[in-house]
């Protein structure tokens, strides 16, 4: 597995991990406070959309990277 592939994996699973928090915002209800300003929970419901949906998007992207050409050293 070459590198660019491994770095969309690995933000892949963690945009998929973040949208299971956003997930677990909207069915528990738990607040989350900026400042003195409380986030409508509704919020949460957005942001798992979009996070499940670049995870989702990155793994296919990483699915369909081609493998990088193995180097070979310089001759001089």
């Amino acid at each position: 597995m070459n590198s660019p592939v491994c770095g969309l994996r690995v933000a892949s699973i963690i945009a998929g991990l973040v949208s299971l928090a956003q997930l677990a915002r909207l069915f528990v209800g738990f607040q989350v406070l900026i400042g003195s300003h409380s986030l409508p929970v509704w919020l949460s419901g957005a942001g798992f959309v979009v996070m499940a949906a670049l995870s989702v998007w990155l793994w296919i992207v990483s699915m369909a990277a081609k493998p990088a050409a193995p180097s070979t050293p310089a001759t001089a």
